[in-house]
């Protein structure tokens, strides 16, 4: 089974919504989206978020992580840090379109998908089952 670890950040910001004028409320439409993902794939998901903690919700799927430190890179430095100690690397698939992070996490074994890529799947409708 596929895990996903986003980068939040990365992934906003790949579509120029105003989604910086809340970027709480946008954090929150991220995961909610990420929740239909993970329950239609039933694959566990992880979203790393630069900024202050606050409730940005998640559930079972989708566990919600925020930089442990402040500054430049720090969320990144967080997915790099869970991919380079994670005990089946090539399971992980990082969505960032960082080069320096998808070049770090490429290093340590993890697949990459683009943000806009990932945002486009995260756009079409889950498959129902027939």
């Amino acid at each position: 089974m596929d895990e996903w670890i986003v980068d939040g950040n990365n992934v906003m910001g790949a579509r120029p919504d105003g989604w910086w004028r809340d970027r709480q409320g946008a954090q929150r439409r991220l995961v909610d989206r990420l929740e239909a993902f993970a329950e239609a794939r039933d694959e566990p998901v992880t979203v790393f978020f630069d900024g202050r903690p606050h409730d940005a919700g998640g559930g079972l799927r989708v566990g919600v992580r925020f930089a442990r430190r402040s500054g430049r890179d720090a969320a990144d430095d967080d997915v790099a840090a869970l991919v380079e100690h994670h005990p089946e690397p090539g399971q992980l698939i990082v969505v960032t379109s960082d080069a320096t992070l998808a070049g770090r996490v490429r290093a340590a074994g993890a697949q990459v998908v683009g943000a806009g890529a990932f945002l486009r799947e995260l756009d079409e409708p889950p498959a129902r089952p027939t």
